[in-house]
């Protein structure tokens, strides 16, 4: 860090337990914390300000892609916040951060209240794994969750191409080598190509957004390798849906049947404020591959998904609803919560009684 203001403002965040910071020209400094934006008592900075706050983190590199694709997303290491996650825009000519605080321990399971069933996923010796939910709702951290799992359990190597690195893994069982875009690699696509040559057991993708890194997740997968990859969807079927639509023609056929074939779980996931909004609590939909569910993959029938996860519960499978009436059931969140995130808000209002 080279720019006084922005090492005061995240020393400022970390002592406050905040997740993000926003730097927004024309508004005071913005934290988030337990989910909700607070601004601090003080004046708003200019956008020339944020342009030289901005461009002091970034190397000739990056200040030149960034001055060519007018966003830019990097990580850099704070010696009192720890890591942390630095997304540039623009907006009005300036460039403007969001910077996510993204901590210096792996939590616990219990602690990130993920179901048991998760580790024994990551336990498969091959085949994907899918994370999944919208911006904030914790898959990085579930991610690195499962990666650390791995590490400390089998000798194996571990690659992941991150955009950029939030956690830096310590080699403990298993070799773990993490290479990051722009800094590593010179783009995600290729570094994903190259990475079936570099000999890993277990790859792990930053996040797949178009159909080159579905490909190459799917080919991993299927040639013995487990993948671990997180995706913006709001749910199991809606993942699902987003991984086959983006291809046409024979080439969705094909991987119709590999994701047939290849998948292991999905986990869906929220991030929910807090009865007493001091914190926040994770509710999820986790889908675990099973004959019924490989069927309706392959038929191509995804509508299904729904009613054979709700018969397969015994399995282990969770539907959000059930999750969501299991935090309001331990009061953990409030009904209103419960209801707004609900899948089916009706059936929702029925359990309650």
């Amino acid at each position: 860090m080279t720019h006084p203001q922005i090492d005061r403002l995240l020393v400022g965040g970390a002592e406050l337990g905040a997740s993000d910071l926003h730097l927004i020209a024309g508004v005071p400094p913005a934290f988030r914390v337990n989910g909700e934006v607070i601004l601090a008592d003080e004046d708003p900075f200019e956008s020339e300000d944020l342009t030289a706050m901005a461009y002091s983190l970034l190397s000739e590199a990056q200040r030149q892609k960034f001055e060519q694709e007018w966003e830019l997303c990097v990580s850099v290491r704070h010696p009192r916040a720890g890591r942390i996650r630095v997304t540039l825009y623009r907006r009005n000519g300036g460039a403007e951060l969001s910077l996510r605080f993204c901590g210096e321990s792996v939590a616990t399971r219990e602690q990130l209240g993920l179901p048991p069933s998760l580790d024994d996923l990551a336990r498969r010796p091959n085949g994907l794994i899918l994370i999944t939910g919208p911006t904030g709702s914790g898959k990085t951290t579930t991610l690195n969750y499962l990666v650390d799992l791995i590490n400390s359990e089998r000798r194996c190597k571990i690659l992941m191409v991150e955009d950029p690195i939030e956690f830096v893994h310590e080699n403990r069982r298993a070799i773990v080598v993490q290479q990051e875009v722009l800094t590593d690699v010179r783009s995600f696509n290729r570094a994903l190509i190259h990475a079936l040559r570099q000999d890993p057991d277990v790859m792990v993708i930053g996040e797949v957004r178009d159909h080159e890194a579905i490909a190459t997740a799917l080919t991993a997968a299927e040639t013995g390798h487990l993948v671990l990859a997180t995706m913006h969807s709001p749910g199991v079927a809606h993942a699902m849906e987003r991984i086959i639509g983006v291809f046409e023609g024979s080439a969705q056929r094909q991987v119709i049947l590999q994701l047939a074939n290849t998948l292991q779980g999905v986990i869906a996931q929220e991030l929910l404020p807090s009865t007493d909004r001091l914190r926040r609590v994770l509710a999820y939909e986790l889908l675990l591959a099973n004959t019924a569910i490989r069927t309706v993959i392959r038929q191509n029938e995804l509508h299904h998904l729904h009613n054979v996860m709700q018969t397969s519960q015994r399995d282990g499978m969770v539907l959000m609803d059930n999750s969501l009436m299991d935090l309001y059931g331990k009061a953990q969140i409030t009904f209103d919560t419960a209801v707004s995130k609900a899948r089916q808000p009706d059936r929702f209002h029925t359990l309650q009684r």
